[in-house]
């Protein structure tokens, strides 16, 4: 009863409902649009452009004068787009390389913003104050229309994403392919660093300019450990922007004074966590298992091809062999021999003749003369 009355709190709850669809939605397009910059090799593009972002929020409210998100978001995703051809501009046109016009550009535009804060933290007038949040983000602020701001953004850059998807694909993948069909390439990732823009902007007063490439890198980073394949990768980054985003509003909201976006940046940190651990095809638990299956597979082996060689030198296929003499053959000791007879006579493989006398059984013997086999392809 108590689930029941905590998701009955969430949807009565104005500021709580707010908070989580504002993250929820920040979390499905940042994790969606952050698959690319990932499979790109371009993680720190969204650092960079949230940082680029600041002060074009400060240059919003000077010419405006006023705090309208809608106001700051244009701002931001104008200084935020500029900042990105910037950077694209001198990677092209100079000899500095992408990891570094990236942090030029992030800390040029980021302490510019800096100091455009300090100016207007300065004036006289009283409707400044707030605007320092958008550094680490305040999602307690957002409001029903912010919302509503942030879900027609995120739709819009969801459709162009549906819309270019063969094209952002073959961008993503094999652009000297895509070039030599006559794909408009320096057009395309003109438009997906867009998107990205979008998504970043949308974010900033969730979880700020610090903590947003966090949103941009960690859902697409646990999903890439689940799946090979773009799309459902997409939809995993997606799903788990929604988790992070919904389950950080849920405990910033029952803890005392706990802010939303660093508790949201925690939620996605650790499924990132329990994806590197325990994803099927690439976490680190499965591949330590798979490794202790494959060395125990590999010792068996051993032992049976022993077996097999020196079954070979007689005429009986059946002769028996003592464990020493197995033991010389073999770099595990003898515990380890006797072990893995045992072992492979619950296979059926080998029986035990008597005392320490072994011999191949007749699926034993076929058995190792397919690994003989195997090993000489």
């Amino acid at each position: 009863m108590e689930l029941f009355g905590f998701l009955g709190e969430i949807i009565t709850d104005y500021t709580l409902r707010t908070v989580a669809l504002g993250s929820a939605i920040l979390g499905i397009i940042s994790g969606a649009l952050g698959s690319f910059a990932v499979l790109r090799k371009q993680s720190l593009l969204g650092d960079a452009i949230s940082h680029a972002a600041l002060p074009g929020i400060a240059f919003a409210f000077i010419l405006t004068g006023i705090k309208s998100p809608i106001i700051l978001i244009i701002g931001a995703a104008v200084a935020g787009w500029f900042g990105t051809l910037l950077m694209l501009s001198v990677i092209k046109n100079t000899r500095i390389k992408t990891d570094g016009a990236l942090g030029l550009i992030l800390s040029t535009f980021f302490g510019f913003g800096l100091v455009l804060l300090t100016y207007i933290q300065k004036q006289p007038q009283a409707n400044q104050a707030g605007l320092d949040k958008f550094l680490f983000g305040q999602a307690s602020t957002l409001l029903q229309s912010d919302v509503i701001i942030m879900g027609i953004l995120g739709a819009i850059a969801l459709v162009i994403l549906m819309l270019f998807w063969k094209e952002f694909k073959i961008l993503t993948f094999d652009p000297d392919f895509g070039e030599s069909i006559g794909l408009p390439i320096r057009l395309l990732d003109i438009l997906i660093t867009f998107l990205l823009v979008i998504a970043i902007v949308i974010g900033l007063q969730t979880v700020g300019v610090v903590l947003m490439s966090a949103m941009v890198v960690a859902p697409a980073a646990a999903a890439r450990q689940w799946t090979n394949h773009l799309g459902l990768m997409v939809v995993l980054a997606g799903i788990f922007g929604i988790i992070a985003g919904v389950s950080g509003a849920i405990i910033s909201s029952v803890g005392a004074k706990l802010p939303t976006g660093p508790i949201i940046v925690l939620c996605i940190s650790l499924i990132v966590g329990i994806s590197m651990l325990f994803a099927p095809n690439r976490g680190l638990v499965w591949n330590w298992i798979r490794r202790r299956i494959n060395r125990h597979r590999l010792h068996l082996e051993a032992v049976l091809s022993d077996l097999y060689e020196l079954t070979l030198h007689h005429e009986r296929r059946d002769h028996p062999h003592s464990v020493r003499a197995l033991e010389t053959m073999s770099i595990g000791g003898g515990e380890f021999v006797r072990n893995s007879l045992r072992e492979l006579q619950t296979k059926g493989w080998v029986k035990n003749v008597s005392g320490d006398e072994w011999a191949l059984t007749e699926s034993g013997l076929a058995k190792a003369n397919d690994l003989v086999k195997e090993r000489q392809v």
